[in-house]
């Protein structure tokens, strides 16, 4: 049943639905990811990367949690685009859309065994799976570095500067914590700046697209007239 457009604007709510999936691929992705490492044996937060858990017997979880992940941020970078469709607004939503579809490819290409997990499996290093599982999360984090930092330019020239300061600090921290995690992978600290660089955009993309979902106009007209008297 069709609702009548000089009533309801059916463009604004799919704008701000799309939106709302960029706060929820964040929690999503680390509540699941949190569960499947606290019941895998073996598994050792401060030495195994969460991706690893996308091996194994029951590594279909963490790929499926990386897929739906991936279609979540990919909803939100289109959401993105319909919200501000132009300039530096269309950078931010191309850029969080790679990062999506590198969360996608990383399900797909699987990293190699590493520092004892899968238990017994060593499997061999350097596979052309596990290359191509490292080249996209690093294509992936640059991106999402890169739409946060085009969210700060966006935020900054419309005098937003919260919001700017927001998300130049998130892409200075995604980028940081993952070229350090990266280059100390085999190594606590290692892990613990990828988790910084995880959790850092995903706070950006979570509170980057409340933002958009505020400016998108209310999808029932009398509410949206009213909100616009108020003011």
């Amino acid at each position: 049943m069709s609702r009548d457009p000089s009533v309801f604007d059916r463009s604004a709510a799919v704008t701000r639905s799309l939106l709302g999936w960029g706060v929820v691929a964040g929690p999503f992705y680390v509540v699941v990811g949190l569960v499947l490492g606290l019941t895998r044996p073996g598994f050792d937060f401060t030495r195994h990367a969460l991706s690893l858990l996308a091996l194994g017997e029951h590594g279909w979880m963490q790929r499926v949690n990386l897929v739906l992940t991936g279609l979540m941020v990919l909803a939100a970078a289109y959401g993105t685009l319909r919200a501000l469709r132009s300039g530096r607004g269309l950078a931010i939503g191309v850029l969080t859309g790679a990062y999506g579809l590198c969360l996608v490819l990383s399900a797909v290409f699987l990293p190699d065994p590493s520092a004892g997990f899968p238990p017994g499996q060593t499997g061999d290093q350097g596979t052309t799976a596990g290359i191509l599982h490292l080249l996209f999360g690093g294509i992936g984090f640059v991106c999402l570095a890169a739409a946060a930092f085009a969210y700060a330019r966006w935020a900054s020239a419309r005098g937003e500067m919260r919001q700017s300061r927001l998300g130049f600090w998130c892409a200075i921290v995604v980028l940081g914590g993952f070229i350090g995690g990266a280059a100390l992978a085999r190594a606590p600290i290692g892990v613990l700046l990828l988790w910084v660089c995880v959790l850092a955009g995903w706070l950006w993309l979570a509170l980057a697209s409340a933002r958009l979902y505020a400016l998108v106009p209310h999808p029932v007209i009398a509410e949206r007239d009213e909100a616009q008297g108020a003011s």
